[in-house]
């Protein structure tokens, strides 16, 4: 069993819209107000509040009317929040990183509330409406039939405008069996070079778009903070945003779905993405998206029951497929072994030898055979 998620339009009428921002309000203050019990208890008494205790007065909270959220799931899954913003902050603690302590959130950073059992104050409707508790029928877009169990059901506010993610439990949909396996590099000046010399090109999304953002980014340092003008240039800066967001997923999608459809074996690099993000690339490397890129691969693979190896990524850019030491410096793009005369593009042989090292960690006994290099 495999874990789907599929996205919809809403479109509320303006009074579902106000209901819609109400639930997100309360949600809200639930949220700071759970944080605030937390932040409160260990430092007047040293006492720490899990999120059973906090769970175990939601229903008198709930019966006191100091909350409006409609179902108690959704109000749970709020306190569920503040308890996975403290584990993470505990977890990065004991590891050494930058803790960041879990902050306050202000409606405008609150964009989601989430039904966590399908069927309790959430339905899809046969007239392509969707029926949530306390806010009515709301029109839905359903452009692609859900396939599967729907598990959960989370409402996002993007940009102005209105989702619906489900989050669906299916069976695997495996793809007939390909010998046929591939390396793959990515890159900047190429967002991926296969082992077999073919290059994909970088499409760089937000290079494009930096003209639009600087101008949006202007008017909302011109508008009065609090204003209604600020309000609309920052949900036009939003909206800016969220096109790029949505053109740099539907690359992702489209060359993930195209590797998976044609390969039965895709041997990448395990990079420290989060490390490359901060070096001097840091621009070019978050507008290639490697690790959005790479999650959608697996799950691709995963649902098509295809092989997918991360390789230990130390070294792959020194080395020959031949085994011979080739080093080379950053600004070296050529790569020329001395020892098996092999002569290629430096990404090229790094995903020749990105291959290689897949095949040496694969079980040996797998009827993949076809080695594409």
């Amino acid at each position: 069993m495999i874990r789907k998620t599929y996205k919809y339009r809403l479109y509320p009428t303006r009074s579902q819209v106000a209901l819609l921002e109400s639930q997100l309000s309360e949600a809200c203050r639930l949220y700071n107000a759970a944080l605030q019990e937390r932040r409160d208890a260990w430092r007047l008494e040293r006492k720490s509040i899990t999120c059973f205790d906090q769970t175990y007065q939601l229903k008198d909270i709930r019966a006191a009317g100091d909350t409006d959220i409609q179902g108690y799931d959704v109000a749970q899954e709020v306190l569920q929040r503040v308890d996975k913003a403290f584990k993470g902050f505990f977890r990065r603690v004991k590891r050494g990183e930058r803790a960041g302590f879990p902050r306050f959130k202000s409606l405008s950073r609150y964009d989601s509330f989430t039904f966590t059992h399908y069927g309790r104050g959430c339905r899809l409707l046969d007239n392509n409406k969707l029926r949530l508790q306390g806010i009515g029928q709301v029109k839905l877009k359903l452009h692609r039939s859900i396939e599967g169990k729907i598990k959960t059901l989370t409402v996002r506010r993007d940009a102005g405008k209105w989702y619906a993610c489900f989050v669906v439990e299916c069976e695997e949909n495996p793809l007939p069996l390909s010998s046929k396996t591939i390396g793959l590099d990515v890159g900047i000046s190429a967002f991926a070079t296969l082992s077999d010399g073919t290059e994909i090109a970088n499409p760089r999304y937000f290079e494009q778009s930096q003209a639009k953002l600087r101008k949006a980014q202007r008017k909302v340092s011109r508008r009065k903070k609090g204003s209604n003008r600020r309000r609309k240039a920052i949900q036009l800066l939003q909206r800016i945003h969220a096109h790029i967001r949505n053109q740099r997923a539907d690359f992702h999608h489209k060359v993930s779905h195209a590797l998976v459809n044609q390969y039965g074996l895709i041997a990448i690099e395990n990079l420290n993405v989060k490390g490359l993000a901060k070096s001097h690339l840091a621009k070019q490397v978050n507008d290639a998206g490697w690790s959005a890129f790479i999650n959608k691969l697996a799950e691709k693979a995963e649902e098509a029951a295809r092989v997918l190896i991360k390789v230990d990524p130390r070294g792959t850019s020194q080395r020959c497929v031949c085994g011979a030491d080739v080093p080379k410096t950053l600004a070296q793009r050529w790569h020329e072994c001395q020892s098996c005369g092999l002569s290629v593009s430096r990404d090229h042989a790094s995903a020749m030898e990105i291959l290689r090292l897949g095949l040496s960690l694969h079980a040996p006994t797998s009827p993949i055979t076809e080695c594409v290099a």
